[in-house]
């Protein structure tokens, strides 16, 4: 088994369809489907069990897939230590964020950057979905979430309290909700966190005698929805105030603050190129 295959055989045992695991690797759907079968019959042996659910692991394939973790590893860490080994600043260097944070503090710090760094190329990629450092989809990412693995480096580079906001607009319209009611008045939330809880809130007080009227996946959309006056919302003070939107009930917050942390592999952590950026990064956001 040869590292190509072995990373098609990884994807596919971690995705359990053929698009998905088409979409991870960045090829055609067909080619994925071609090499898993080309793989079996070289190792005249069924890897996966074709069913309604998706692919579905054999025996013997899960022996196979132990074997190319193990060759996933070794790769992983070649790269790791060959990128951790260049002193140059220059080149490539992965960021991943959520679409607010690269808006507001990335962008910029890569304005700064790219003055003092101008060899130094950033792939910035905007999503919520959570990336692994360890099997290098990025360099450094920046979330609301600390991550618990031993190998990483983390940085908190914010705190900030979350809010209720209102466009002026939706305000004039519908007037002040009750303090510690949403009854009569229309909300905008964010969509996973509101889908993941049996009693959702804002600012801790309960949803329920609310409108949700928009459900969003993803920060600037929920932002956008507030200022265009769809409706009351939860973000954070810093981009409420940033947005130019009319705080709610200033005398609540939610419980849990909304961190934000960098992290990146203690293996890259002291490559030039990547400590270049991380230097701007933590600028923007003091």
């Amino acid at each position: 088994m040869n590292w190509d295959d072995a990373r098609m055989l990884l994807a596919l045992s971690r995705e359990q369809t053929l698009r998905r695991a088409a979409r991870l690797l960045r090829v055609d759907q067909a080619t994925v489907g071609r090499r898993v079968a080309a793989l079996e019959a070289d190792l005249g042996s069924t890897l996966f069990l074709r069913t309604p659910a998706g692919y579905q692991l054999t025996a013997i394939g899960e022996v196979a897939v132990e074997m190319a973790q193990k060759m996933e590893h070794a790769a992983l860490e070649l790269a790791r230590r060959t990128r951790g080994a260049d002193n140059e600043e220059a080149g490539e260097v992965r960021i991943a964020t959520t679409d607010s944070l690269a808006h507001e503090f990335v962008i910029p710090a890569l304005r700064e950057l790219r003055q003092s760094h101008p060899e130094v190329r950033v792939v910035l990629s905007g999503s919520s979905d959570i990336v692994n450092l360890s099997q290098r989809e990025t360099d450094i990412a920046i979330r609301n979430q600390r991550p618990e693995s031993p190998d990483l480096v983390l940085r908190k580079l914010a705190s900030w309290q979350m809010g209720l906001f209102a466009a002026e607009d939706y305000l004039q319209r519908h007037g002040l909700p009750q303090d510690g009611s949403f009854a009569g008045h229309d909300l905008v939330v964010y969509e996973p966190y509101w889908r993941g809880q049996a009693q959702p809130t804002l600012v801790d007080v309960p949803i329920g005698e609310g409108r949700v009227v928009m459900a969003a996946n993803a920060s600037m959309l929920l932002r956008r929805a507030i200022h265009e006056g769809l409706g009351i919302g939860e973000i954070p003070l810093e981009l409420g105030q940033r947005d130019g939107l009319r705080r709610v009930w200033p005398q609540r917050t939610r419980a849990q603050p909304y961190e934000v942390w960098m992290v990146t592999h203690q293996d890259l952590r002291h490559t030039a190129r990547v400590r270049a950026v991380i230097e701007r990064l933590v600028a923007a956001f003091a």
